[in-house]
């Protein structure tokens, strides 16, 4: 018995079915590419955390060790989310421009990929104003606040340039974030503490801090990421704060971001910028 020959519909469907298995074929490879290209992504990069207690977590919870540095701070977070080739932080409480030059560049080389950074705060005596403005009323924290602004802009420039050049000398490939602090107060609500002369030159303070921190970043070619915007509304005298107010129990939690300031404040604008 011969076999018939291949009809015009035999040789129709089959090209069909060589069309449908090569156009499943081709979804398939895309879909594992695609589901590959994150994990390959996030493999290839290398991070080191500096800066001060805004990096290293202070009053986010959970901190640890002579530098205060939680879990819960933002770049602890990205790194638990994004798992990196490798992730270092050497953010310090306390830190000011010198320590990160002497303490913690080390932790930088030409294989590092992505570093983050916020550091001035403590140059410009953060702690030593807020002391002044929370014990010794608002004549002292006016003058308190201007002598830092005079400062500021007199010298955080050429302090903050040392810094990215040594960042940029010791981590030459890599993508640098630099992040700047909240603005404290919500004005214009009723709130106790301070008073509201205190409150607006405390943030006006604050405001001048971050513009000098934004110029110097982008002068270097640096990515600025600015979480001022994303806090408004959640600052102290709002109704759904994300910092610390003054804590005469726990003075060196006052006025930093708490765990939620972390993961919803600072981590959303940082891995936006980090690329």
């Amino acid at each position: 018995m011969h076999d018939r020959p291949p009809s015009p519909e035999d040789d129709l469907r089959r090209s069909r079915l060589v069309t449908l298995a090569v156009g499943f074929a081709t979804a398939f490879a895309v879909t594992v590419t695609l589901a590959a290209t994150p994990a390959q992504a996030a493999s290839t990069v290398q991070y080191v955390a500096l800066g001060d207690s805004y990096s290293s977590g202070v009053g986010a919870g959970s901190e640890s060790g002579t530098c205060q540095r939680s879990p819960n701070a933002y770049p602890a977070l990205w790194a638990a989310a994004n798992a990196p080739a490798s992730y270092t932080s050497v953010a310090c409480s306390g830190a000011t421009t010198t320590t990160v030059i002497n303490s913690q560049l080390s932790a930088l080389s030409s294989s590092t990929t992505l570093v983050s950074i916020s550091i001035g705060g403590n140059d410009m005596g953060f702690s030593n104003i807020m002391s002044t403005c929370a014990l010794q009323g608002t004549t002292q924290c006016v003058a308190a606040v201007q002598a830092a602004e005079d400062k500021a802009r007199s010298s955080l420039t050429g302090l903050l340039n040392n810094v990215y050049n040594g960042i940029r000398s010791k981590a030459p490939n890599a993508r640098v974030v630099v992040l700047d602090y909240p603005v404290f107060y919500q004005l214009g609500t009723t709130c106790v503490g301070l008073s509201a002369t205190s409150h607006a030159k405390i943030d006006e303070g604050i405001n001048l801090i971050d513009d000098i921190i934004r110029s110097a970043a982008q002068a270097h070619g640096f990515v600025f990421a600015d979480v001022r915007s994303i806090f408004v509304g959640h600052q102290l005298c709002s109704g759904d704060k994300w910092l610390h107010a003054l804590n005469f129990a726990s003075l060196s939690i006052s006025y930093h971001p708490t765990s939620k300031g972390h993961s919803s404040g600072y981590l959303p604008v940082f891995r936006s910028a980090a690329g």
